[in-house]
């Protein structure tokens, strides 16, 4: 550990390179805590129960799937970024969400049974 006598040193003789390492330090302890809290999350969301506020991004990837891929089986087109959740996407096809989620589930399913 580093005394208060050793600091003062490094603050009075090496400022700006003190100053550069403790910015670089932030920074790790910033992006080590957002990587724990993004496995913690994803350990804890795999094979979520679906739900109608879910988007195609997050089921693929609580589920381990391709997203193109599911989306393909659902015979959505393949824009690069789409939000809509599946609620949304069950309006726009006139159907329950409900039969969405089933057809989301027999795709996941076949998914995984093409992977094996």
């Amino acid at each position: 550990m580093l005394s208060r006598g050793t600091i003062r040193f490094l603050w009075r003789e090496h400022r700006l390179l003190f100053l550069a390492f403790a910015v670089a330090l932030a920074l790790a302890v910033l992006f080590a805590g957002r990587t724990t809290v993004y496995y913690i999350y994803w350990a804890n969301h795999r094979d979520a129960p679906l739900q109608g506020w879910m988007t195609i991004g997050y089921v693929a990837h609580s589920y381990s799937v391709d997203r193109d891929e599911l989306r393909q089986a659902l015979g959505l087109d393949s824009p690069d970024r789409d939000r809509r959740t599946l609620t949304q996407v069950a309006a726009q096809r006139g159907i329950a969400v409900s039969q969405l989620i089933a057809e989301i589930e027999a795709a996941i399913a076949a998914a995984r049974a093409g992977d094996e």
